[in-house]
């Protein structure tokens, strides 16, 4: 007689593919502001740094599809190019705050003794501090520029992602499955890596598209108020700290439209992270 022990399926499959119009809707905004930002050198109208003092301030034309800023810098290409640098950021942070989290929750999760605790507690001292906070006093440190912000905001995210994937092992920790595979002899190794973290990845992954959107919104601040990405190089957080003199001069696109792709993919990425939470939720319920 051949005894057959039922494991759980890793990996999306588990929870289904289908999305509701909406995030459909969002994945294809994100989509094409990822493609864009991609393809700027060879999509993007004009040199984005091209200074043309004879077309400052335009409004929107057939030369200027967005208009220019208070230099004469055609706007489209500078939220093209600015997009590179603006989605950077935050992909380098939570691709560093998923691996580490992941890392770090799971080793507290499968620890019983006073190493899981202790991490525990360092997971709770990082929660005291605000990402903008870590990212201040690391710019303090390192100086102005993207560097500084990355470092400080991956430390930052590190317990959101550590704390969730904690909590996941501790709950596979006791499942049958795992279980059987210590009676039958696998190593502890083999057991947490093989098999319970393909388990984690799908509900970690839902969390991390939404720190996704906290992160570039944080980024984006850092550039408005001078801390993040500096000029002359295209930022959307940059470009709408720039465009304050003209918008106090009446001059208010210069400052809309990279506020509204700002605006546009935060709300893209957390529709999408939600999407995914709320299935992965429906099917572990």
């Amino acid at each position: 007689m051949t005894l057959a022990i039922q494991l759980p399926q890793a990996g999306f499959r588990r929870y289904g593919s289908l999305l509701s119009p909406m995030a459909w809707g969002a994945l294809a905004v994100a989509a094409a502001v990822v493609l864009l930002s991609l393809f700027a050198p060879v999509l993007a109208p004009y040199d984005p740094d091209y200074v043309d003092l004879n077309n400052v301030l335009a409004g929107p034309s057939g030369q200027h599809l967005l208009g220019t800023d208070a230099l004469g810098r055609d706007l489209l290409s500078r939220l093209m190019h600015g997009g590179r640098t603006s989605l950077l950021g935050p992909t380098i942070v939570v691709i560093g705050s998923t691996v580490l989290g992941l890392l770090l929750g799971l080793v507290a999760g499968w620890s019983e003794g006073w190493l899981g605790k202790v991490l525990g507690r360092l997971f709770d001292l990082l929660f005291a501090f605000p990402a903008l906070l870590m990212a201040m006093l690391a710019i303090a440190l390192f100086g102005k520029g993207l560097f500084a912000p990355i470092l400080a905001m991956t430390i930052a995210y590190v317990p959101y992602v550590a704390r969730l994937a904690q909590s996941l092992v501790v709950a596979e920790r006791s499942r049958p499955y795992v279980q059987a595979y210590r009676v039958l002899g696998f190593r502890t190794p083999w057991v947490v890596l093989g098999r319970v973290l393909p388990n984690l990845i799908p509900t970690v992954g839902a969390q991390s598209t939404l720190n996704f959107g906290y992160v570039l919104a944080d980024l984006a601040a850092l550039s408005f108020i001078g801390l993040g990405v500096q000029p002359p190089t295209s930022d959307w957080g940059a470009m709408i700290e720039e465009s304050r003199g003209a918008l106090l001069g009446g001059y208010i696109l210069p400052a809309f439209w990279p506020a509204l792709v700002v605006v546009l993919v935060v709300v893209a990425v957390n529709v999408i992270g939600e999407e995914l939470s709320d299935r992965i939720g429906g099917k572990l319920s």
